[in-house]
């Protein structure tokens, strides 16, 4: 099977952590948001160490639940939506994904069931 980074220049950060909240990937726009605190070398760093307690603890639970944690955050007048979610391997937990995914203020919403599909 091929190989593909298409992860690297995604325009949305996707930052990986193993179960222990050991990050294991960030793909380029990932390194970007967090360069202040050392971009890609961060890898191999715990990530609970770069969120202030009550997100150490919100993510903490996260992982010990296996459960999925999804938000819209603005900062600098840009709206994000972050969604963070387990990952598994061979059918076994293996740690957290975050994507945070840059949206508009106001974006279409359609309700798709079956009489409308």
């Amino acid at each position: 099977m091929a190989s593909y980074r298409w992860t690297q220049e995604f325009p949305g950060s996707i930052t990986v952590c193993d179960r222990a909240g050991i990050i294991l990937e960030m793909n380029d726009r990932s390194a970007k948001t967090f360069a202040d605190q050392g971009g890609k070398e961060l890898i191999g760093s715990n990530m609970l160490d770069c969120h202030p307690e009550l997100a150490q603890q919100k993510l903490q639970r996260l992982m010990e639940t296996q459960q999925t944690n999804v938000y819209t955050i603005e900062k600098n007048g840009v709206r994000k939506l972050i969604y963070q979610a387990p990952w598994f391997q061979e059918g076994g937990y293996a740690g957290l994904v975050e994507l945070a995914l840059e949206i508009p203020a106001e974006m279409p919403h359609f309700v798709r069931d079956e009489q409308t599909a």
